[in-house]
Order: structure tokens, then C-alpha cells, then sequence
């Protein structure tokens, strides 16, 4: 069944192989073409955005002479104009507005004032100016200063720029008064907010004295644009000229570039600006990308469309299969089932072996804590026949001296039979904060009547202040016991046992325990169930994996390692408890 299933798929593979090749090679290609299309459209449609725009600035330019020489020579004429001198000379200006009134239609300008020689206005085309003093401002003063005419800037108090022509009146040689010609360049501006870009014009001295954005007025261009940016100032100027059917101006406006054109106005050292939105450029650039788009689209629809007729041929195959595989699956869910059992059963019996290990560790330590037992019931008959002798001899007080030591030694007996009763005994973890330090020491003290039989040396090094983890005690010292119980069987042979016992306290609580023994010679197997390098009876190679699964339940690690000068090293890592940090948290 194997062989007759294997062959369709590889023969499937074959065929169908060159088709996924095409469809890939396809797709790189479209990639690869949009790639350069885009980039190489973009460069061509920029271009050509770049020299309109730049031709739109020439014209803009050119307006703005053609308005400005217009107006240049209106003072000229109306200065020589009869009517005129002879109102000035006469004083009688009764006609003189409804001329200038009729000579603005001609003209195109946007005022027209005659001012006396104090500067008052005698006639204008705004008759509310009537009778208004303008002897302070530059076009007064500078046309009374020359003969010729005088162009001049003025800011009134809303900071609009005002542009005039001024030019003295003459009469007899003598000065009669002033004819001052407003012109209305603000007409170029609603002409230039008509369109997709935003213009400013600035002075010589960098101000702008015209713009589409009026926000811009009297700011310098880069202060301009901080106050509003290009882009809005567009979306402005289509706002205001975009009809309701048409699309919003927004979608022409997110995500597109703006491209700044400068330019030159060959008139007292002006300088014209426009801002132009690319998002022509990337209309024309994405229709193009979708025609493309579009025909490859085409082929992979093609592609597509013979895989699947290869797909459908396939499967009626691998219906045929499915049956198979279920059953397949079937089984494996039973042998799931079983491995599950298996591992639950697994589990009781590493807590069996796990409490095994402490009964033979406490069996192998029975004689000495006999022979501990031994010391205070020998010490205790000597103090007994010398309480006698002494109470004998009446002399009570050093009788209940020694009375009390044998109340010493007997709770010292009490405490060592409680901590094996309570290190034997089986029962459920019970984690709570304790000192490393107490644990090391518990260990060492049961320990001490096998590690005083062999003479083995215990350097110890512990830091002053407490090292507190939360572990299970029993466990804790368990793991301790066994790893000392392995240094002394690694040091057996030697002269000179050592055993160093170093506690680290940093982000984490480490415990090293060193040998200067024989070392490890397979570090990777070390910590594998039933693995031991002792001779046949002396261990079953379960302690260290019991060891390092109870460190794991504390959430710590345990590691070993061969020392640079000889020995083993093994060193216990665990997560130390802070309650105040937590609280905090």
C-alpha cells in the first residue's frame, strides 16, 4: 500500500512542478516590471510636471509686469491731466472724483486718490477717503521729493500689502499736490487660487508681500510654511474651486508629494514661488501600473487554471487514501491514549523512587547517627554516676549542674531523631520562604558523622546577610545531601578529601558544591535516569535526576561541570523570594 501511494505523488509532483515554476516565474517577472515601470514613469511624468510647472511660474512672472507696467503710467498722464491741475489751482474739486471714477474703468486700477500738498485727500475713487490725511505715508513724500514716478509698498493695519504709483502734480513749475494709482495685483491672486498650486511672492528683503494662502502674508517663506504647509494650502485653493460632482480634493492630496518651484521677477529684486502637487503624476504613473497589472493577472489566471485541473485529478486519488490515513489515525490516537497512561504510571513511580532515594540515604546514614546517639548516652551515665556521688556527698547545687547537662544532651538527641523522622517522612510540597543558609547547614549537619568517618575537609562559604528562596525544605535539603553524598564517593580514594560549599547571592541565589575528585566523564547523560558510574550495589544512577526534577519544580536549575583544576562542580540556581518588590508590583 505504501509503494502504490508514494507513486502517484511523485508522479503528481512531476507534472505539476513546471506549472508552479511558470507561476513563479511569472510573479517575479510582474514584480520586476512594476519595479522599473514605476520608477522609470515616475522620472518622465515628474519631468514633464516639473517644465509645466516651471512655465506656469514664467506666466505667472510676466503677469506681474505686465499689471505693474500698466500701471506705471497712469501718474504720468493724470498728472498732466488740465482738469485736474486746474481743480488744484482753483481748490473747487466737486468734479474731480467723477473723473477719477471714470478714468479707473479705462485704467483697470484699483483706486485712484489726488492729494493737496498737506496730504489730504481732495478726490478718489472711494469717497469715503474724502478729507482723510495721508501726509506720513512713503508715497506722498517720496513723489513731492522727484520728478519722476514713485512706486511704493504700503502695509496697513491688517498687514495687507498695498502697491501704488505716485507721481507730483505740476503747475507752473510748482508743485500742486500728488496723484497716487493703486494697482490690483490681488486680481493675480484669485486668478492663481483658481488652480492646483499654491504661489507666494516675496520682496527683496525675503517678505511675502502676495500669496494663495493669505495666512503666508508678511512672513518670510519659511515661516510661512510652518504656519500652514503647502500641501494644505493646495487642498485650500481646490476647495475653492472644486465643483460638488467632481472627487474630493482629498484624494488627490494624502500621500502626494509637493514639488517647489523658484523663479525670478525682474522688478526691485522680487522672487516668485510655486508649490505644485504631484498627484497628476501618480494617476498617470498607476493607470499605466494597472494595465500591466491587468495582463499579468491574465496569465496567472491561466496558470491558475490548468493547476487546478491537475488538483482536481489529484484529489479523486487522494480520496481513495483518506481511508487509509483515518484508520491510520485511529491507531495512533489509541497508542496516544496508551502512552498517556503509560506516563501518568511513570510519574507515581519517579515520586516512589524519589522517596526511595531518601529512605536509602537515611539507611546509609543510620550507623553514623547511632554512633552520634552513642556520644550523649555515654555522657549521660557519666553525669548520672557523678550526680550520685555528688548528692551522696551532700552537695546538691553541683549535683543539679549536672542534671542540667543531661537535660542538654537529651534534647540534643530529640533533635536529631526528629529531623530524620521528618526527613523519611512523605508528603506534599510545602513551599515557604526559608534561608539558603539554614538549609546548607541542616544538610551538613546530618551529613557530618559520614563526612568526620572519611576526614573530608568542608570549606564553607556563606554571605552574612540571608539568602531567602521559597522551596519545600525536606526537598531542598534532600538535593544538598545527595550532592554531598556524591562528592564524598567521587573523593573516596584520595588522601586529602575536600568538599567547598560556596552560596552566591545576586539577581539569583546559587548554590556550588565542589570536589576535588575524579570529575565527570559524561556530562550529557549525567542527569539521565538510572545513569551511575558506581560499581554494581552502591547506587541505581536515580539521585541526580530526582535532584535536578525538584529543582525544577522550584523553578531553578540544576547544572554540573568539571572544574579547571579537577573535580566536579555542581551548582544549584534558584529565583529568589522578595516579598517587598512583589508588594510593590
Amino acid at each position: 500500500m505504501t509503494n502504490t501511494s508514494t507513486q502517484p505523488d511523485q508522479s503528481g509532483e512531476r507534472t505539476t512542478r513546471p506549472l508552479r515554476l511558470v507561476a513563479a516565474t511569472i510573479v517575479l517577472l510582474a514584480g520586476f516590471t512594476l519595479y522599473f515601470t514605476n520608477i522609470w514613469l515616475t522620472d518622465r511624468f515628474t519631468e514633464t510636471t516639473r517644465n509645466r510647472a516651471e512655465l506656469r511660474l514664467a506666466l505667472y512672472s510676466g503677469n506681474i509686469i505686465s499689471e505693474l507696467q500698466r500701471n506705471s503710467v497712469v501718474p504720468l498722464l493724470l498728472s498732466q491731466d488740465p482738469a485736474l491741475s486746474n481743480a488744484l489751482n482753483s481748490s473747487d474739486f466737486t468734479q474731480s472724483s467723477q473723473r477719477l471714477i471714470s478714468f479707473m474703468d479705462e485704467i483697470g486700477a484699483a483706486a485712484l486718490m489726488l492729494l493737496d500738498l498737506d496730504g489730504r485727500v481732495v478726490a478718489a475713487t472711494d469717497r469715503n477717503l474724502l478729507g482723510s490725511q495721508f501726509r506720513a505715508q512713503p508715497y506722498f513724500i517720496d513723489a513731492l521729493r522727484t520728478n519722476d514716478t514713485v512706486f511704493s509698498v504700503v502695509e496697513n493695519e491688517a498687514g495687507a500689502k498695498t502697491f501704488t504709483y505716485s507721481r507730483k502734480v505740476m503747475s507752473d513749475r510748482q508743485a500742486m499736490g500728488v496723484i497716487v494709482v493703486e494697482v490690483d495685483l490681488r486680481k493675480l491672486e484669485s486668478s492663481w487660487a483658481g488652480i492646483s498650486d499654491a504661489v507666494l511672492v516675496t520682496d527683496s528683503e525675503g517678505k511675502i508681500i502676495l500669496a494663495t494662502e493669505r495666512r503666508w502674508r508678511g512672513r518670510t517663506v519659511e515661516e510661512a510654511l510652518a504656519t500652514q504647509s503647502a500641501p494644505s494650502a493646495i487642498e485650500r485653493a481646490l476647495l475653492a474651486t472644486t465643483d460638488w460632482s467632481q472627487h474630493e480634493p482629498d484624494a488627490y492630496l494624502q500621500g502626494q508629494a509637493v514639488l517647489r518651484s523658484d523663479g525670478r521677477i525682474p522688478f526691485r529684486g522680487w522672487r516668485i514661488t510655486a508649490f505644485t502637487a504631484f498627484s497628476s503624476v501618480r494617476d498617470r504613473v498607476n493607470g499605466v501600473l494597472a494595465l500591466e497589472i491587468m495582463g499579468f493577472a491574465v496569465l496567472l489566471a491561466m496558470t491558475f487554471y490548468f493547476l487546478s485541473r491537475r488538483a482536481q485529478t489529484w484529489s479523486r486519488r487522494f480520496q481513495m487514501e483518506s481511508a487509509e490515513l483515518r484508520r491510520l489515525n485511529e491507531r495512533l490516537q489509541r497508542e496516544i491514549a496508551e502512552r498517556q497512561r503509560a506516563e501518568k504510571n511513570l510519574e507515581v513511580a519517579e515520586q516512589t523512587l524519589e522517596q526511595s532515594s531518601k529512605l536509602a540515604a537515611l539507611g546509609e546514614m543510620s550507623a553514623s547517627v547511632s554512633h552520634e546517639l552513642n556520644q550523649p548516652l555515654a555522657a549521660m551515665k557519666t553525669y548520672l554516676a557523678g550526680a550520685r556521688l555528688l548528692l551522696q556527698r551532700r552537695r546538691p547545687d553541683e549535683a543539679l549542674s549536672s542534671f542540667q547537662r543531661i537535660d542538654d544532651l537529651i534534647e540534643r538527641m530529640g533533635a536529631i531523631t526528629r529531623q530524620l523522622k521528618s526527613y523519611a517522612r512523605k508528603g506534599g510540597v510545602a513551599f515557604e520562604p526559608l534561608d539558603v543558609r539554614d538549609a546548607i547547614s541542616a544538610a551538613l549537619t546530618i551529613m557530618e558523622p559520614q563526612l568526620r568517618n572519611r576526614r573530608v575537609a568542608i570549606v564553607r562559604t556563606l554571605p552574612r546577610d540571608p539568602v531567602i528562596v521559597m522551596a519545600d525544605r525536606l526537598r531542598l535539603e534532600q538535593v544538598l545531601i545527595n550532592l554531598f553524598r556524591n562528592a564524598i564517593d567521587a573523593t573516596k580514594l584520595l588522601a586529602d578529601p575536600q568538599i567547598e560549599v560556596i552560596l552566591y547571592s545576586g539577581e539569583t541565589a546559587m548554590v556550588s558544591v565542589r570536589d576535588n575528585g575524579h570529575g565527570i566523564a559524561d556530562l550529557d547523560r549525567l542527569f539521565e535516569p538510572f545513569y551511575t558510574t558506581k560499581q554494581a550495589g552502591d547506587g541505581v544512577g536515580l539521585g541526580l535526576a530526582i535532584s535536578s526534577g525538584i529543582i525544577n519544580d522550584f523553578g531553578g536549575r540544576l547544572t554540573a561541570r568539571n572544574a579547571t583544576g579537577g573535580g566536579a562542580v555542581f551548582e544549584i540556581r534558584l529565583p529568589k523570594h522578595e516579598p517587598d518588590r512583589r508588594a510593590a508590583e
